[in-house]
């Protein structure tokens, strides 16, 4: 999921924008932010959530473990607590192996159509 050019200029996101790049719902944007204390957005003095770069990839780590590999939460805690950096690794080869997937069944099916 990457983000658009445009976007990654921006400094701060609303978590609107946030919820709207996972697909997910803003309410469990909020619930994360209690489970995982990495998610730390920044709020304004309205209690307006803005959330930098850096939490973005918290939630696409977090994302990745619950929602694409089917952890619990508790698992996905653990595992972002206690290998920061290997977890993240695995969350890029995961998405690494998605786009590879991705691209033989699109080979797959030109050759099928080929063969035709």
């Amino acid at each position: 999921m990457p983000l658009d050019k445009e976007k990654d200029l921006k400094k701060y996101y609303s978590i609107g924008e946030v919820a709207e790049m996972f697909d997910v719902a803003e309410s469990l944007l909020r619930y994360w932010e209690k489970e995982f204390p990495t998610i730390k957005p920044r709020k304004s003095g309205r209690n307006v959530r803005q959330y930098t770069q850096e939490d973005i990839e918290e939630i696409r780590l977090i994302h990745t473990l619950v929602k694409k590999r089917g952890m619990k939460l508790s698992a996905a805690r653990e595992a972002v607590a206690q290998s920061h950096g290997k977890a993240r690794d695995s969350m890029e080869l995961y998405d690494r192996l998605q786009a590879i997937r991705a691209e033989l069944v699109k080979l797959r099916k030109e050759l099928d159509h080929a063969a035709l």
